[in-house]
C-alpha cells in the first residue's frame, strides 16, 4: 500500500473512521438479516423433508402458486431487497441511510411512519468507527491494519448476532477462521507486525482452540448433563487461533471467562437474569480476541518479564 503509507498518522484514522462508519451501515444489515436467512434456510429444508411426494403433473395444466411459496421464492439476502421500516415497509431512501447522520436528522424515527429507530444502529456504526481508528492507529497504514480492520469487523457482528439469537452462524466464523490461515502464508512479509502470525502458529492456533473449548464442552456434559456453550463458540476461538496463535488463547480464554462470569453474577444479583437462564459467550470471546489483537503482545511480554529477573 505504497499510497497509504505516505499518509499522515492523523489522516490514516480518518481514513479508517469514515470507512468504519461505511461498514458499521452494513454490519447492521448482516446483523439483521443474517439469522432471518438462516432460519428461512432451516425451514425450507425442514419443510422439504416432512414434504409428501408431489401430484404427478397434468399434460397441458397449469398451477397457480400460493403466495407463500411466491413469498418464499423472492430473493432475501444481504443485497436483496430493498432496505426498508420494519414498521410501515417505506422504502430507506440514500439520504436516510447515511451512517449516524441520517439517524440524528431524523430524530431516531422513520421518516414516513415516525416509528422509533432503535439506538442501535448508530451505536454499531460508532463502534466500528471507533475500533477501525484504534486499529488504524495502532498498526498503522499497511495490510497488517487492514487485516486487524477485516477481524474486528467479524467479531462486531459475531458478538451482537450472539446476543441477539445466541448464535455464532458459520458463515462467518468459518470465513474468519480460513482467512486467518490463508494470512499466515503472508507472514515472512509482514512478520515485523504481530497479525497475521506464522503458518505453524495459526495451524495450530486454530487446531489448540477449537479442540480446547470443545473439551471443555463435552466434560461439562458428561458432568452435568447440560450443555455449556455452543459449537460456534468453539469455531470462533479457533478463528482467534488462526489469526493471533496458540500462544493467545489462554490469555482470550481468561480474561472471556472471567468477565462473562462477573457479568453473570450482577446480572442474576440485580435480577435481570436467572440463574439458569443462557448466557451467550461469544461477546466476551469476541472483546478477549479484539483487545488481545491489540495488545497481547505486550501482555505476554509483560507477564514473562515477572519471571525475566529470577
Amino acid at each position: 500500500m505504497p499510497a497509504l503509507a505516505e499518509l499522515s498518522p492523523a489522516a490514516w484514522v480518518a481514513l479508517a473512521i469514515a470507512l468504519g462508519l461505511v461498514v458499521g451501515s452494513f454490519l447492521n444489515v448482516v446483523i439483521y438479516r443474517l439469522p432471518v436467512m438462516l432460519d428461512r434456510q432451516w425451514r425450507a429444508q425442514c419443510a422439504e423433508l416432512n414434504a409428501p411426494a408431489p401430484e404427478p403433473a397434468v399434460f397441458g395444466a397449469t398451477a397457480t402458486p400460493s403466495a407463500a411459496a411466491v413469498a418464499a421464492h423472492k430473493p432475501y439476502n444481504l443485497i436483496a431487497p430493498r432496505s426498508a421500516c420494519p414498521s410501515c415497509r417505506a422504502p430507506i431512501k440514500a439520504w436516510q441511510n447515511i451512517p449516524v447522520l441520517s439517524w440524528l436528522l431524523l430524530g431516531g424515527r422513520c421518516a414516513n411512519c415516525r416509528a422509533r429507530i432503535g439506538l442501535r444502529y448508530p451505536l454499531v456504526e460508532l463502534l466500528s468507527a471507533g475500533l477501525s481508528a484504534a486499529v488504524a492507529w495502532k498498526f498503522g497504514p499497511g495490510w497488517p491494519a487492514a487485516a486487524a480492520m477485516v477481524v474486528t469487523w467479524f467479531l462486531i457482528a459475531l458478538a451482537v448476532i450472539d446476543l441477539d439469537h445466541q448464535l455464532l452462524p458459520d458463515s462467518l466464523t468459518l470465513p474468519l477462521l480460513w482467512g486467518g490461515l490463508l494470512a499466515s502464508l503472508g507472514w515472512v512479509e509482514f512478520s515485523r507486525a504481530s497479525l497475521p502470525v506464522s503458518p505453524a502458529d495459526s495451524i495450530l492456533g486454530a487446531a489448540v482452540g477449537y479442540l480446547s473449548l470443545w473439551t471443555v464442552y463435552h466434560l461439562f456434559r458428561l458432568l452435568t448433563g447440560k450443555d455449556g456453550m455452543g459449537y460456534g463458540d468453539f469455531k470462533l476461538l479457533a478463528a482467534l487461533g488462526a489469526w493471533l496463535g496458540w500462544r493467545m488463547l489462554l490469555p482470550i480464554v481468561l480474561c472471556s471467562a472471567a468477565t462473562g462470569a462477573l457479568v453473570g453474577i450482577a446480572l442474576i444479583v440485580t435480577g435481570r437474569r436467572g440463574r439458569s437462564a443462557p448466557l451467550p459467550f461469544g461477546p466476551f470471546l469476541a472483546a478477549a480476541g479484539w483487545l488481545a489483537m491489540m495488545w497481547g503482545q505486550q501482555w505476554l511480554t509483560a507477564y514473562l518479564g515477572l519471571y525475566a529477573g529470577g
